[in-house]
């Protein structure tokens, strides 16, 4: 089982990731949405497609977009779909 740990709290937990690049993609309805503010940020990526932000807000402290996910990955990354990872201090440990 892994999680996904920011400020001491849970943020994603499941024994179903995929693992691309060194990131654990969790599935989407394993984010907890109490931590989560949307984002306007967007970024490209050449085999992905384009990626779009959560920002992460837990007991007054915010992460701007600390997590990520593709709406419609390319075909290569299909496997990504309905899946977040993240990044800027959000630990990944196995419980």
């Amino acid at each position: 089982m892994k999680q996904a740990i920011w400020n001491g709290k849970i943020i994603a937990e499941s024994d179903n990731t995929v693992l691309i690049e060194g990131n654990h993609y969790f599935p989407e309805q394993s984010l907890n949405k109490d931590y989560i503010i949307n984002s306007s940020t967007e970024t490209s990526c050449h085999w992905k497609g384009i990626a779009n932000y959560f920002t992460l807000s837990v007991d007054g402290m915010k992460n701007p977009d600390a997590v990520w996910y593709y709406k419609n990955p390319k075909d290569a990354a299909k496997v990504i779909k309905d899946r977040v990872a993240f990044w800027k201090g959000v630990e990944i440990v196995e419980k």
